[in-house]
């Protein structure tokens, strides 16, 4: 019998592991989460969560910016946004806790509402007990990252999960951090909250992943509908509390200056949360590569890391894939086979702008594509060059495809209204390497498919 330990089992890296593991004769599983409630980071302060929230500020913006309803736009109410918010997280936390619960009824799982920590390599410490695993698959998901910089343990900041739960906004804030969390966050506090938003870039404009022409957009977005200042090409140098609230001193252009407001909001990224596992009881580090695609990690024998905790990507669906390529791996490792790696089609929607504008990209940029040294070709259409989009008051943004010079589909960025719906679309044209010459272009007329339908016209054209 393989006894394997899964640390962390309510998170979706790791259910997928113990789900995957469950059916195993051979396999005795013990599954530890002190999770209360239980349900991972996406369930109770992550994807689900925020969405929920961001769709009573989106409805707030459509009402305020469609010049053809009269009256003034409605408030968002918090303290009911939350409640609702609350409500569908205790739903959804509720179902987590039934599926492990289902797997801990058989007779060869086990499961433990307990801490764990290391005590060597493949010897965990499960509250008071001793456990000795054959192999240990860590899934402890990832926690805020706070960055070192001078002031910041003198001033209070919230994090994203403060804003999830907030019944009141102040009326300024600093935003600091503009990837994912910060990119989604900081347009709900302008438009939920009435905030006067200031966020701190430090490149000279976000969507790092994204084709310049893409950051570019979001930045005139952000400015123009909802009123953000965004700093970019700017650094943070140092804190400080005032009477009313926070100082950032910051450098611009090689010369210093100063914003104030009633709060700072801290949406500087996340990183493994491994701070309760006593790592310094194994040969293990984490550290950047100590995990490889294989999920094995790269100094212990025997453990294997999934999801946020390692460091890789983290996101939901490739910390579920992560955690069915660790349970395979565990089984490959103990027969003597050799390990598979995670092969992961860079797939990213980004729901910015409250989801108006989302921000999705499937496979290559161009820029990607040309680092790559694959020869293609990208064609671009702005939403406003499509009909569709006007008739539903959405016409900013634009969306890029790029082919190989054979036709093959390698990638799609879209900044636009429902670029998060054709995101889908697109992965299976680039997952199954298709022709853009074999897809049709004609979508049901109007809807806002059409953009991809001049995507791989324009697409056609250039390869002819």
């Amino acid at each position: 019998m393989t006894h394997v330990v899964v640390i962390g089992a309510y998170g979706s890296a790791g259910v997928a592991v113990a789900d995957a593991l469950a059916d195993e004769p051979d396999v005795e599983l013990t599954l530890v989460d002190n999770g209360d409630p239980g349900g991972g980071l996406c369930i109770l302060r992550g994807c689900m969560p925020s969405k929920d929230v961001f769709s009573a500020a989106e409805h707030r913006y459509r009402a305020r910016t469609d010049d053809r309803l009269a009256g003034d736009p409605p408030a968002v109410d918090l303290e009911r946004t939350v409640a609702r918010k609350d409500e569908h997280v205790s739903t959804f936390a509720e179902h987590r806790r039934a599926t492990v619960d289902e797997l801990a009824g058989r007779e060869n799982v086990t499961f433990h509402h307990e801490t764990a920590h290391f005590l060597d390599d493949h010897t965990v410490a499960v509250g008071e007990e001793r456990v000795e695993a054959d192999y240990v698959v860590v899934a402890t998901g990832s926690t805020p990252n706070v960055p070192d910089i001078p002031g910041l343990d003198e001033v209070p900041y919230h994090t994203s999960a403060d804003v999830l739960d907030a019944t009141d906004l102040p009326d300024s804030g600093i935003v600091v951090g503009f990837g994912y969390v910060g990119v989604e966050m900081a347009p709900y506090l302008a438009e939920a909250g009435g905030m006067d938003v200031t966020v701190v870039e430090h490149d000279p404009r976000p969507l790092d992943e994204a084709d310049d022409e893409f950051g570019d957009a979001l930045l005139d977005i952000y400015r123009e509908e909802f009123d953000i200042d965004v700093l970019t090409e700017t650094t943070e140098r140092s804190f400080a509390p005032t009477d009313d609230g926070v100082e950032l001193t910051y450098e611009r252009d090689g010369e210093t200056g100063t914003v104030e407001a009633d709060s700072l909001f801290l949406f500087t990224g996340r990183r493994p949360d491994v701070d309760a596992l006593a790592l310094e009881n194994t040969s293990l580090e984490a550290e950047e590569g100590w995990v490889d695609a294989t999920m094995h990690a790269r100094d212990a024998e025997r453990v294997f890391v999934v999801g946020d905790v390692n460091g890789r990507e983290p996101i939901l669906h490739v910390a579920k894939e992560q955690g069915h390529v660790a349970a395979e791996n565990v089984l490959r490792h103990r027969d003597g086979e050799s390990l598979r790696e995670y092969e992961n089609v860079h797939h990213h929607v980004m729901f910015s702008g409250l989801a108006v504008y989302p921000f999705a990209r499937v496979g290559h940029s161009a820029t990607s594509a040309s680092d790559a040294g694959l020869d293609h070709v990208a064609v671009t259409r702005e939403a406003a060059s499509d009909g569709v989009f006007k008739t539903k008051d959405a016409a900013r943004g634009l969306a890029r495809l790029v082919v190989g010079t054979d036709g093959t589909v390698l990638g799609y960025q879209g900044l636009h209204y429902h670029a998060d719906v054709m995101a889908k679309t697109m992965q299976v044209a680039v997952e199954l390497g298709m022709d853009v010459r074999d897809l049709p272009d004609r979508a049901y007329h109007p809807t806002t498919p059409e953009i991809l339908d001049g995507l791989f016209r324009d697409a056609k054209r250039e390869l002819d």
